[in-house]
């Protein structure tokens, strides 16, 4: 892994841009979650109660875990080309990671809780990202074929530990929260941690992402980068629709067929986030794939745009969730609830024009932010 043979020519704006991209999709969910929880939908959907347009906005966001996960694989390959190899990698990558897990302990549950003393923890993203960094930080060790067979086995095999269950307060329960199974994990002080992303399958997805590094060095074009893109999206997609239509491994909740072909399409794309299952996983990478290899395409000002908030993705994530909370707030107080004892905007539509309104004061804070950090020679704000 030497830098001499394989260091990367320049920053590939595609992978800023495609950051930014699932980020702006992102922020549409996270306005979900905000203005339009009196509709909260469960993981798969309910088919049966979930109107499409709210599906689909549901479905975009799928995107954004995967292709962020994989794109942190990436970027810490890229990373330690740039400077110095395995080693800096490894010590990036952990120290990072432990600083991720306590920022989700602190900052991100604040602000989705609003409250110093929360009942619950919830266990999200940016934990799954922190410990798939800490696993990445050894993993790279291997040589490259046994480091993407390891992810190509956690990908594929996880479905197959799904029977296993351990009973509350069970030797090995906590464990098995962290890593397979989405629970509950009592703590000392009488609240409790959910696992919303239990980690071992994004570990495997951050070690693939990781194996891709090589793919994004001068010795190689971007015509064959792009061509070998391609060639993974196909073979993904091919692959989740080939399992997807067996209804068998590879999703826990098969598909039906439904009263419309809209409802039977719905009903195949329903796929299962928490853990990610195989064919979730197929579909979102096969998909991020593509769209990286497509990117750099885009016209010069739309590529711009999403480069800002790409370059900026923590700074992004912490602001987008304050700025959410902060204005439900107001809105309660201006207009008071409207959907119980929530706030809720009146359609799927209201959301999105939400999400593009909030967007754009988040990218001049992006584009303040990302000239701070190249002007600030600090290594504290390389973790930001």
């Amino acid at each position: 892994m030497g830098q001499a043979e394989a260091a990367p020519a320049r920053r590939i704006v595609t992978i800023d841009a495609l950051r930014g991209f699932v980020m702006l999709l992102m922020l549409v969910d996270h306005a979900r979650e905000f203005f339009y929880l009196h509709a909260q939908v469960s993981d798969p959907v309910n088919v049966a109660t979930t109107p499409p347009s709210l599906f689909f906005t549901r479905l975009t966001a799928h995107l954004c875990a995967p292709v962020f996960v994989a794109l942190t694989g990436l970027s810490a390959w890229l990373y330690g080309q740039r400077r110095g190899g395995r080693r800096a990698a490894s010590e990036f990558l952990l120290k990072r990671g432990l600083f991720l897990v306590l920022l989700e302990l602190t900052f991100v549950n604040f602000a989705w809780t609003f409250s110093f003393t929360p009942r619950t923890y919830f266990l999200q993203v940016i934990w799954a990202i922190g410990l798939s960094m800490i696993a990445l930080a050894g993993l790279l060790w291997l040589p490259r074929p046994v480091l993407i067979g390891v992810g190509l086995a956690i990908v594929f095999g996880h479905n197959l530990l799904d029977p296993i269950e351990f009973e509350a307060g069970a030797p090995g329960a906590t464990l098995w929260a962290i890593l397979h199974d989405r629970s509950f994990i009592e703590l000392p002080w009488g609240a409790r941690a959910r696992t919303s992303y239990p980690v071992l399958p994004w570990i495997g997805v951050i070690a693939l992402g990781h194996g891709l590094g090589p793919w994004f060095t001068r010795q190689l074009s971007p015509e064959a980068r792009r061509f070998r893109l391609y060639a993974l999206s196909l073979a993904a997609l091919t692959l989740f629709v080939l399992l997807r239509l067996a209804n068998g491994y590879g999703e826990p909740v098969p598909w039906t067929r439904g009263a419309t072909p809209l409802f039977t399409l719905i009903s195949f794309l329903n796929l299962t986030k928490y853990p990610p299952s195989l064919d979730f996983l197929l579909l979102t990478l096969g998909v991020g794939a593509l769209l990286l290899a497509t990117l750099d395409r885009l016209p010069s000002g739309l590529q711009t745009l999403l480069t800002t908030f790409g370059a900026a993705p923590l700074f992004f994530y912490l602001v987008h969730l304050y700025l959410l909370h902060s204005l439900n707030n107001v809105a309660l107080a201006l207009f008071g609830p409207n959907q119980g004892s929530l706030f809720s905007v009146p359609s799927v539509l209201s959301l999105w024009v939400l999400a593009v309104l909030v967007s754009l004061p988040l990218w001049f804070a992006c584009r303040w932010f990302v000239g701070v950090k190249a002007r600030t020679q600090s290594a504290w704000m390389s973790y930001l």
